[in-house]
């Protein structure tokens, strides 16, 4: 079965390699392991070029290295969204009421996030199908905007839509596990220490080294 793959980025980063030592991961050597009998047709990674902050100088550097040895994986294309930091202000938790008729205490806090990756992840999903380019879409994802265009790529165009969650178990969405053909609740440790990178990749623009701190 031809499959192609759909990656959340940031969805895999904060759910499945934050805090590890396997950021360095290998996308086709983890899908090769989860998805032993099928053929992998093509790999769609989604991201944004994260901003440098006070706390974490180095982070494009280390993302850029990342970037570079991901494009050395045949048949992977890279999907940008954007990355915004803005000052705002919020609610101080637990929420505190000076009197009835006053609101709650807020703070101004530095607000980021990423836009885009899951807009660019269902139209690219859904033209793939119009297209008629796989037998199966494998979206690794816990972000449960993705619900109506795997409704739609099921229902629609009749393809089978596999959901690999990069949460913890008891976090995958309720939602996605139901709309999808099938589900896999969690991405094993095991499995992503079993498809790093070597430390250091050749590339066409020269080697690329491992972040230290990874």
């Amino acid at each position: 079965m031809k499959a192609n793959i759909y990656v959340d980025g940031f969805n895999l980063y904060f759910g499945s390699l934050k805090g590890t030592p396997f950021k360095w991961l290998n996308l086709l050597a983890m899908c090769q392991r989860l998805l032993p009998d099928r053929e992998i047709n093509r790999i769609r990674f989604f991201t944004a070029r994260v901003a440098p902050m006070p706390y974490n100088p180095d982070a494009r550097n280390r993302q850029g290295a990342y970037l570079r040895a991901l494009a050395t994986i045949p048949g992977l294309t890279i999907h940008w969204g954007r990355f915004s930091s803005n000052p705002a202000y919020a609610p101080v938790f637990p929420l505190t009421y000076p009197s009835p008729n006053r609101p709650a205490r807020t703070v101004r806090v530095l607000k980021t996030e990423e836009k885009r990756s899951d807009v660019n992840l269902a139209t690219l999903l859904l033209m793939d199908c119009v297209d008629d380019v796989f037998d199966e879409a494998v979206i690794i994802s816990n972000d449960s905007d993705l619900l109506l265009p795997i409704e739609y790529a099921i229902g629609r165009f009749g393809k089978t839509v596999g959901v690999i969650s990069p949460h913890r178990r008891r976090s995958f969405s309720i939602e996605l596990r139901r709309a999808a053909t099938w589900s896999y609740p969690e991405i094993n440790r095991s499995v992503l220490a079993a498809s790093q990178f070597p430390d250091v990749v050749a590339t066409s623009r020269g080697p690329v080294t491992k972040p230290p701190s990874w």
